[in-house]
């Protein structure tokens, strides 16, 4: 069983969010994810300053067995990167929902944040899978 922080918001595509209290959210790809990926190798993140729509590829997660786009879970722009994943993707794996965060993105409309899955919705979707 994967650990699911119950403060967190969920995407169906095993993306997190978290909310800073200032506008912007942080994100990264769930403990769930990162077990079906394997040890990470490398990780694409996207430009500071760049806008994305709610479902955009924004970033890739490259692990022993596959490449994996990370999508955006919210629209807005991309206000900082995990530079620390440069030389340690295996931060993903090693703490997913702390040091191995991958961007912070300012939402455009966070009221899309209340529309993603809590807790418990996401762990209904992975037993689903």
């Amino acid at each position: 069983m994967s650990n699911i922080p119950a403060e967190l918001r969920y995407t169906t595509s095993h993306e997190w969010v978290r909310n800073e209290g200032d506008g912007t959210y942080t994100v990264g790809i769930t403990e769930h994810a990162q077990e079906l990926l394997g040890d990470m190798v490398y990780v694409e993140a996207p430009e500071v300053g760049a806008k994305f729509g709610a479902g955009d590829e924004i970033a890739v997660a490259e692990s022993v067995k596959a490449a994996s786009d990370v999508y955006a879970p919210i629209s807005g722009e991309v206000v900082a990167i995990n530079e620390d994943l440069e030389d340690s993707p295996e931060l993903v794996n090693t703490d997913p929902y702390g040091d191995g965060w991958m961007f912070r993105i300012k939402a455009d409309d966070a009221s899309e944040v209340e529309a993603l899955l809590d807790a418990e919705g996401y762990e209904q979707s992975i037993d689903e899978d």
